[in-house]
């Protein structure tokens, strides 16, 4: 077996959208639907399409131009449509493609999961913060002495 070089080791790797690569495009991806506005759009969309208006009210808190944003970039992706109807005003739907109701479901579910817990990590966080605050004289695994978590 012959011997391979990291570059061609990467090359390999890159070709199988490994997201651990920094290059990969499946990290740029993965930074795309982490976006907390994509993951409630995308969800917001799953129960059927929605005028642009609709959407904005359902995602309480985003702004025009956020809400804009995450739309364009969406369709660039390819997770959704944008459909004009020419009237007065002009109407605007945004829809799920079949590529965006592919992940939707797994946006709602972890949406769902946060809802679920909520309670429970804030009781984590807590616990963390009252014993974080007891000890300040060393960081975690760093001895920084900072006391605060990866600061060294």
């Amino acid at each position: 077996m012959a011997t391979r070089t990291v570059a061609q080791r990467r090359a390999e790797a890159r070709a199988a959208y490994d997201a651990f690569i920094a290059e990969c495009p499946t990290r740029h991806l993965l930074d795309r639907i982490a976006d907390k506005w994509v993951s409630l759009a995308l969800a917001a969309l799953a129960d059927g399409s929605l005028r642009y208006g609709e959407l904005s009210r359902r995602l309480a808190g985003v702004s025009q131009k956020m809400l804009t944003q995450t739309l364009r970039n969406l369709e660039r992706d390819g997770l959704v449509t944008r459909t004009v109807t020419p009237s007065v005003p002009v109407r605007v739907d945004y829809a799920l493609t079949p590529l965006g109701e592919s992940l939707a479901g797994l946006m709602r579910s972890v949406k769902e999961w946060a809802e679920a817990h909520m309670d429970e990590v804030l009781t984590a966080r807590a616990a963390y913060d009252t014993d974080v605050g007891t000890d300040t004289d060393t960081d975690v695994g760093t001895g920084t002495g900072t006391g605060a978590p990866g600061s060294g």
